[in-house]
């Protein structure tokens, strides 16, 4: 069984699509038209924007979506997974990619989910941060002992999950875990708490953009990242998509159930082809990456 997965924020770079747009028809066209439907010459900072620019996160998620989607459109009949999965925003370019969202649904959705996520960024300071070489239960046990906003938001591979929450949380949680001998415990350069109660405001505009948006039976399954389980309902996959704001990315455990359900090998789609094909090794180096 092959498994098609879709990176989500830091898997963008300089100059990403600018050759999609220059040598295929199909991706400019669908180049041209994510401009109309964003309202800005998002390829201007796609194709010409510095690092800096790119980190935007109303820039970020949609350059990181069309990057992923353009590509899977462009691979026409040879993009043949037969499940997919998407880290974070990702798993909006994988229901596109499948079918359960059209392509202009898709794209407002993440204009909507960015600029809901920045506006709860900037009402409290918060952040996130990596942490190295420590199980899960420990991560989860120093965080629970916190009294400020800090949760496990992002379970990446074995020995690795970022945690998110307050800045005060953070550096608290931080200290701790590397008394507890985590390897590494790294500060992230993020504008927020993602995935973590602190994107509560950011729910309501979401849910009510998602709830608009017509969910169709997907050509293959989705392992979402809130259940880490195979869906194709419709109704279970936008109720998934909404929670996914606020609830940990479980993507080991995403990878592990693919495993455990047959899946052989992994083709990553979009972004620097890189960050989910690293996790995917950590799970079992034996595994067959590939990407797109």
């Amino acid at each position: 069984m092959k498994a098609y997965i879709f990176p989500g924020q830091a898997s963008q770079f300089e100059g990403m699509g600018k050759d999609m747009y220059e040598n295929s028809e199909l991706a400019k066209s669908y180049f041209d038209k994510a401009n109309k439907i964003l309202g800005f010459e998002i390829t201007e900072v796609m194709f010409n924007g510095s690092a800096e620019d790119l980190k935007q996160t109303k820039v970020t998620q949609p350059a990181v979506f069309l990057h992923s989607v353009i590509r899977a459109k462009m691979a026409g009949a040879s993009f043949q997974p037969d499940v997919v999965a998407g880290h974070s925003l990702g798993e909006l370019s994988a229901l596109v990619a499948n079918n359960c969202l059209s392509f202009e649904d898709g794209l407002a959705l993440v204009q909507e989910r960015a600029l809901a996520m920045q506006e709860a960024c900037e009402m409290e300071d918060s952040t996130m941060a990596a942490i190295l070489g420590l199980e899960n239960e420990i991560v989860e046990e120093v965080c629970d002992s916190i009294q400020e906003t800090v949760v496990a938001a992002n379970y990446n591979c074995p020995g690795q999950i970022v945690i998110s929450g307050s800045i005060a949380g953070i550096n608290k949680a931080v200290e701790k875990l590397t008394n507890k001998g985590a390897r590494r415990a790294i500060v992230l350069p993020v504008g927020g708490a993602f995935h973590s109660p602190l994107m509560e405001p950011a729910k309501a505009r979401l849910s009510k953009a998602i709830e608009a948006s017509t969910f169709n039976t997907p050509t293959v399954p989705i392992y979402q990242n809130v259940s880490a389980d195979a869906e194709s309902d419709p109704k279970v996959i936008k109720e998934n998509l909404i929670k996914q704001l606020m609830s940990p990315v479980r993507w080991t455990q995403t990878m592990q159930n693919m495993l455990k359900d047959g899946v052989t090998s992994f083709t990553e789609v979009g972004g620097n082809g890189k960050v989910l094909s690293g996790f995917v090794k950590k799970v079992d180096r034996s595994l067959e990456t590939q990407a797109i």
